[in-house]
């Protein structure tokens, strides 16, 4: 059997025009070719424009998604059209995609759904910091079907674009990258409580992360049961958990200077026994044998 009479076996014909083997690898080939191009095509588009206008990362992430679905769809209708495919194909076989995508889709068109309305309406960004499910991150990609996180760990979390949708998220980074933390520590009763005050506005004023232009507090929260305890609260620009879990480190070495230096006892758990009884404890020294 000659390779062109394989080429052009009909595998079916719809409407009267046939669809040859070699159409059907051509489309394919095509259709493949146009996948990596689209994607080569609006990277690079959406780098250059973002380098023009100086666009934020997260815009720029939307503009290259949708610029890619727009380029792949437009290069398979035309990939289609090359090769005459006939188009009465999709005519005759859409009822059974329709059901298909009705039974067997539904979570994959709504997490695409999800992601277009993530990319138009933006509640999250490339390079945003996140909070999903007690766990924070850095967004790095919104695609169709999901979106993709990265940790603190340098672990990736891939999670479904309606989860994003449907449920309540922390984005510490929507309207700016400030946000306010702060450092706990507690002095042993008997502290000068003005003079632990002074040293921890002191921390707070020498730490070249800590926005000075914000109110940063110093508060005497508690009489707890072992210490008088202080909350010092601060803003600083933190683009990633470990960027700020760093200056709340740094803090804390501060702290523990100064503390230091004016003899300040930072408290730890104490306990007092109170022995109730009705005479005086006897009390005996027992000498222990010698070994044998």
């Amino acid at each position: 059997m000659s390779f062109e009479r394989v080429w052009n076996a009909a595998l079916l014909s719809v409407g009267g025009e046939p669809i040859t083997f070699g159409t059907v690898v051509l489309a394919t080939v095509l259709i493949a070719v146009g996948y990596f191009v689209s994607g080569g095509v609006s990277r690079v588009v959406s780098q250059l424009i973002a380098r023009r206008i100086d666009l934020e990362p997260g815009a720029a992430n939307a503009f290259e998604s949708l610029g890619f679905y727009g380029l792949f769809v437009a290069f398979v209708l035309a990939s289609l059209n090359l090769v005459k495919f006939p188009f009465t194909v999709f005519t005759i076989a859409g009822g059974a995609v329709a059901i298909g995508i009705g039974f067997g889709s539904q979570n994959v068109m709504n997490n695409f759904i999800s992601g277009l309305i993530l990319l138009f309406e933006r509640p999250i960004r490339a390079g945003d910091l996140v909070g999903v499910e007690s766990t924070f991150g850095v967004v790095e990609h919104i695609g169709g079907r999901s979106t993709r996180i990265r940790t603190a760990d340098n672990t990736q979390m891939i999670v479904p674009n309606s989860l994003l949708i449907e449920n309540s998220l922390v984005n510490f980074t929507l309207s700016d990258d400030v946000v306010r933390t702060s450092v706990v520590v507690g002095v042993a009763y008997g502290s000068p409580v003005r003079t632990v005050e002074q040293l921890l506005y002191r921390a707070l004023a020498e730490h070249p992360a800590v926005l000075q232009e914000r109110d940063a507090r110093v508060l005497f929260t508690d009489f707890a049961d072992n210490a008088l305890v202080f909350e010092a609260l601060f803003w600083l620009r933190a683009r990633t958990t470990l960027g700020r879990r760093q200056v709340e480190s740094e803090l804390r070495f501060k702290i523990d200077d100064l503390f230091r230096e004016a003899q300040l006892v930072i408290a730890f758990p104490q306990r007092d026994v109170h022995l109730d009884t009705l005479k005086p404890l006897d009390v005996r020294l027992v000498e222990r044998p010698p070994a044998s």
